[in-house]
C-alpha cells in the first residue's frame, strides 16, 4: 500500500469580496495575511493564518467580472462547506466575538461530547469553534 505523507491540509474558499472577507477574518477574528497576490485588500488570492490553521481566500470572479450582488443559489450552496476549528476556550471566543459586535448565538454542548460555537462567514460558510467538553 502507498502513503502519501502529510504535513497540513489548508482549505482554499471561493469569496465574493475579498475586502468584506478580510473584514471578517483578518480584523474580526484575527487571521494574518501571510501572503497574497496583490497589495492592499482587494488581491484575488491570500493565504491567512490564525495559529496553526492556515486558509486560503480566492475571489470567485475575475477583476471586473464580479456581478453586483452574489448569486444567492451560489451562497446557498456554501453552508454544505464547514470549516472546524480546535479552540480551548470556546466560550472567551464567544465573548470575545460578540464584544466585537457579531451577531452570534452563544455556544452549546453536543450529544457527542462536543462544546461548539458555530457563525458564518460573509459568503456563508460555516465556521465552527469547538472542543471536547
Amino acid at each position: 500500500m502507498v502513503h502519501v505523507e502529510i504535513q497540513n491540509m489548508t482549505p482554499l474558499i471561493q469569496v465574493f469580496d475579498m475586502p468584506t472577507s478580510l473584514a471578517f477574518y483578518r480584523d474580526l477574528l484575527g487571521f494574518e495575511v501571510v501572503a497574497s497576490s496583490g497589495d492592499g485588500d482587494d488581491f484575488d488570492w491570500g493565504l491567512l493564518r490564525l495559529g496553526p490553521a492556515d486558509l486560503m481566500l480566492n475571489s470567485a470572479y475575475e477583476t471586473g467580472e464580479r456581478p453586483a450582488e452574489p448569486d444567492p443559489v451560489r451562497c446557498a450552496a456554501h453552508r454544505d462547506t464547514g470549516l472546524f476549528f480546535y479552540c480551548a476556550d470556546v466560550d472567551a471566543a464567544y465573548s470575545s466575538l460578540a464584544g466585537r459586535g457579531l451577531a452570534v448565538s452563544p455556544p452549546t454542548t453536543r450529544n457527542y461530547g462536543m462544546r461548539q460555537l458555530y457563525l458564518q462567514d460573509p459568503d456563508g460558510y460555516v465556521l465552527c469553534f469547538q472542543h471536547q467538553a
